[in-house]
């Protein structure tokens, strides 16, 4: 059943309803959770890129002007994620959470709002924007000190400022990033890079048998704020529809399980989950 653009007290009591059938609910969630929180998402309501995608993981270490291309734009955006602050739908999460019916909650996003709204073992399917990491000797960096690098390198950029972009991205079309200088691992020199999965990395073999059997534990699949149209989220939709797992969808827009579906509401995210979750199910 697909509910088209409902008022927010009737979304809840959908979601509610839906919810009061299960004790274990595996909860994915992607962008669409924390646009209440100031961070643009990369797609419009039919699925399709707002803006150009995101950067390719073979550009980014092959191509010394994709890399610095990348560096400058995320110096720019990274106070937007930093200074970015949990929401309702984080917040209502969290709560259902500590309830007990929610099984794991697994994010598409790389902020960290989930766990700094209260979640616990959250799994970050593409890993956290506020960690680096070298990929030479895997020395990892707190963001927070790469980005002061970044400022003592490149002075000259610290007073810009940008329309905002997912991820700590940001809009700087037409500008020459041939002097931008990106600093390298203090460790070994080796390539910096944010311990994320960039387009054309798979998520680490881990981090996704840990997703898979949690899904295989929980009674039904919750998504939030995701078109899945990254094969590295739908692959969980599509695991629960071969299971005969239920799979409830909160999204505004199409997503690339909507046939999947027992339940699709098109709705606020942060006002859905707020109503519905005032009064966790046991």
């Amino acid at each position: 059943m697909i509910d088209l653009h409902p008022d927010s007290g009737e979304a809840a009591a959908k979601l509610r309803r839906w919810l009061d059938g299960y004790r274990h609910v595996f909860v994915l969630t992607g962008a669409g959770c924390s646009t209440g929180s100031g961070i643009p998402d990369y797609r419009d309501a039919l699925g399709g890129w707002k803006r150009t995608p995101p950067v390719n993981y073979r550009d980014f270490v092959e191509d010394p002007a994709v890399n610095a291309r990348y560096w400058a734009r995320s110096f720019i955006g990274w106070p937007i994620v930093s200074r970015a602050e949990p929401n309702a739908a984080h917040r209502a999460l969290a709560g259902a959470q500590s309830a007990g019916w929610i099984s794991r909650l697994v994010t598409q996003n790389v902020d960290g709002l989930h766990e700094r709204a209260g979640s616990s073992g959250v799994i970050d399917l593409h890993g956290r924007i506020d960690e680096v990491v070298c990929l030479h000797c895997a020395t990892r960096y707190p963001r927070t000190q790469v980005q002061q690098r970044l400022a003592r390198e490149n002075p000259q950029w610290a007073g810009l400022s940008a329309g905002a972009a997912p991820d700590g991205d940001a809009d700087l079309e037409g500008r020459d990033f041939s002097g931008f200088r990106v600093p390298a691992c203090e460790a070994c020199g080796g390539m910096l890079k944010p311990d994320v999965v960039f387009f054309g990395e798979n998520v680490p073999r881990a981090r996704y048998e840990q997703a898979r059997l949690a899904l295989q534990a929980s009674d039904a699949l919750l998504v939030v704020g995701s078109s899945l149209m990254v094969y590295s989220g739908f692959r969980f939709a599509r695991m629960a529809h071969e299971a005969g797992q239920p799979i409830a969808l909160l999204n505004q827009g199409r997503t690339r399980a909507d046939d999947l579906a027992s339940l699709k509401i098109e709705a606020d995210c942060a006002a859905t989950l707020q109503s519905a979750l005032i009064s966790p199910a046991p």
